[in-house]
C-alpha cells in the first residue's frame, strides 16, 4: 500500500549549504507523524519543501501517488495539502475572516461548511471575526493560522511550531485542536519544539540532526528512548 505522502532521498541546498541531506520520510493516511529536532535540523525546510516553496535538487517528494518536487506551492494547496506556517504569518491589517477567506480561494470563496468547522474548532476566532488579526494574542494568531489552513479542505495538514511562544494552557488546547482535525479525518505531519507533548500526539516520528534523519520509531518508543529523552526532553540519558 501506498503511503499518502512519501519524501525519497530527498537534498535541499541553501546555496552551498546542505539543508537536507537525503531524506526519506512516509505518512500514512490518517497518521498524526511529528519531526523533532534543534533549530536549524532541517524540520521548516522539509515542510517548506513538501508545500512547494522550497524545490530539492534531488530526490522525490509523492502525494497520493503523485509526483509534486518543483510543483507550484499554489498546485500543492489544490491537490489537498495545507501549511499553517512557522511564525503564524496572518495577514496583520485584515479581519479575521478576510484571512479565511484567503485560505479558500482555491475555491474561490470561502464555504460556508468550512468556516462553520473552523468557527466550531476555535469559536474565540467566531467572536472575533471582524477584528483585523495584528490585534489578536499569539494563541488567537495561531488559531487563526491552523484555521486559514484547513479553509481550502486539505487532506494533509502541514503544522509548523503550532506551540511556540503559547501559555501552558494554550498549548494543551492547540495540541487537543489537532487531535480533534485528526479525528475529523485530516492527515498531519507535524514539526514542534515541544517534544514530549509532540509524541503524546502523535502515531510516529522522526528525529532530524543537520538535515539528516537519525531515528525514525513509533511515537511511543521514541518517547522513552533515553537518546531522545536526553537531547529533547532535558533529561540525562539513563
Amino acid at each position: 500500500m501506498t503511503a499518502m505522502l512519501e519524501l525519497i532521498d530527498v537534498k535541499v541546498r541553501y546555496g552551498a549549504i546542505g539543508a537536507l541531506k537525503g531524506i526519506s520520510v512516509a505518512v500514512e493516511e490518517g497518521e498524526i507523524v511529528t519531526l523533532l529536532g534543534a533549530n536549524g535540523a532541517g524540520k521548516t525546510t522539509t515542510l517548506r519543501t513538501i508545500s512547494g516553496q522550497l524545490r530539492p535538487y534531488a530526490g522525490e517528494i509523492r502525494f497520493e501517488g503523485e509526483q509534486i518536487d518543483g510543483m507550484p506551492a499554489h498546485e500543492v494547496v489544490r491537490l489537498g495539502i495545507g501549511h499553517s506556517p512557522e511564525g503564524r504569518r496572518v495577514f496583520a491589517r485584515m479581519t479575521i475572516l478576510e484571512n479565511l477567506q484567503m485560505g479558500a480561494y482555491r475555491f474561490g470563496r470561502a464555504r460556508k461548511p468550512d468556516l462553520d468547522r473552523v468557527f466550531s474548532l476555535f469559536p474565540r476566532l467566531l467572536e472575533r471575526r471582524s477584528q483585523h488579526a495584528g490585534t489578536l494574542s499569539g494563541g488567537e494568531q495561531q488559531m487563526l493560522a491552523i484555521g486559514r489552513a484547513l479553509m481550502s479542505q486539505p487532506r494533509l495538514l502541514l503544522l509548523d511550531e503550532p506551540s511556540m511562544g503559547l501559555a501552558p494552557l494554550l498549548v494543551q488546547q492547540i495540541f487537543d485542536i489537532i487531535r480533534e482535525i485528526n479525528l475529523q479525518g485530516t492527515t498531519v505531519l507535524l514539526v514542534e519544539q515541544n517534544a514530549a507533548q509532540a509524541l503524546s500526539l502523535a502515531d510516529r516520528g522522526y528525529v532530524l540532526e543537520t538535515g539528516s534523519i537519525v531515528m525514525t520509531d513509533a511515537a511511543a518508543a521514541l518517547l522513552v528512548d533515553a537518546r531522545v529523552r536526553a537531547a529533547y526532553l532535558g533529561e540525562g540519558a539513563a
